[in-house]
């Protein structure tokens, strides 16, 4: 059922959204700014302005690790998302990487498979796709096609980079091709067998199966097919009604065959200002908040100061035991049975949230 489970209001126009994979963080390019909130809770966990005009594409490595921003200003930069968290409130962290090789605005971002290993491309109105790597930063690959490229991916096991222009073809291209070459033109009447015809305006979205033999694209015709990329033929075509911005191929969820399948987590109400800024009174009592690394914020006494505290009292008391002062003793031990129940509070809460 096409059910609205939760209408967050955003600081200003989504231009382009995404998960991590782990299903922990979500990232929204709003204006020139990343946004980065916490699915768990809804906090806003850091704001990213190193784009100098509007966001048009973001997407996380397969292991959650880093995440990469592409936007109008011809940039694609790729972040580590340790670094981002990690980072002081007041200060914007710096980008592991800035590629800065394509000459206009950034259309399109996919990431393969191995974490800060993997491969990433980025496809232009430039009329080029180029392919990367994460680790080093260096550039693998650049072609050149006659048209704007709009969308770009790569098959599970990397052979074939498909790239959708804007006059509606996709552009099948051999990344084990021999000779190696780095700058690379794709000329479409040599290379006939390799391209996809069927869509009458631009390509905005391409997605393959996992097994490799099917492509997913969507277009500003309405329309969106399911090609056999061996064949190059159209299996299937849908009908829709507006241009279609989005497509890909999922493994279907264990709640699409459950008809009453529902979300074990609703989702909380997405924060507008910067985690730690906004008011106490704001702050649920219910949840457990985790903040790791922020030591050198001044949160007060730590539980484990606390306990030992505790426990220099509770030295010193069994010392005075010994004078016969056994009143005050039954006072510290008190305490000490009040602090044990809190911290066995503390920890199912934990183990809950966990």
């Amino acid at each position: 059922q096409d059910q609205l489970q939760q209408k967050i209001i955003c600081p200003g126009p989504v231009t382009c959204l995404t998960a991590s994979p782990n299903g922990l963080y979500i990232l929204a390019g709003v204006a020139e700014s990343i946004y980065l909130w916490e699915v768990s809770n809804g906090n806003l966990l850091a704001i990213l302005n190193r784009h100098y005009q509007d966001l048009t594409c973001l997407c996380f490595t397969d292991d959650s690790s880093h995440f990469l921003s592409g936007a109008k200003d011809c940039l694609a930069l790729v972040w580590n998302l340790y670094s981002v968290l990690q980072a002081e409130p007041s200060q914007i962290p710096d980008p592991r990487h800035v590629w800065s090789r394509h000459s206009l605005p950034i259309t399109d971002l996919y990431c393969g498979f191995g974490g800060p290993l993997a491969r990433a491309a980025t496809a232009s109105l430039d009329q080029t796709a180029k392919l990367w790597e994460i680790s080093s930063g260096d550039l693998l690959l650049s072609v050149l096609f006659d048209v704007g490229i709009m969308a770009v991916t790569l098959d599970l096991s990397e052979y074939h980079m498909f790239c959708g222009g804007m006059d509606g073809s996709i552009f099948q291209v051999d990344l084990c091709a021999w000779p190696v070459q780095r700058d690379r033109a794709f000329q479409t009447e040599r290379e006939n067998g390799k391209v996809f015809k069927g869509h009458r305006n631009q390509v905005t979205c391409l997605s393959v199966s996992t097994d490799g033999s099917l492509l997913l694209s969507g277009s500003h015709d309405e329309t969106v097919r399911l090609w056999d990329i061996q064949s190059k033929q159209c299996l299937k075509t849908m009908n829709h009604k507006g241009p279609v911005t989005n497509a890909f191929i999922v493994l279907a969820p264990a709640n699409m065959f459950n008809p009453d399948g529902k979300p074990s987590v609703p989702l909380p109400k997405f924060s507008k200002h910067l985690h730690g800024t906004e008011s106490t009174d704001e702050q649920g009592s219910e949840g457990v908040t985790l903040r790791l690394g922020l030591h050198q914020q001044d949160s007060g006494e730590s539980y484990l100061e606390k306990a030992e505290k505790m426990y220099s009292q509770m030295y010193s008391t069994r010392e005075k035991n010994l004078v016969g002062d056994q009143e005050h003793l039954t006072i510290q031990v008190s305490e000490l049975e009040e602090e044990v129940s809190t911290l066995r509070k503390i920890n199912k809460n934990l183990f809950d949230f966990s």
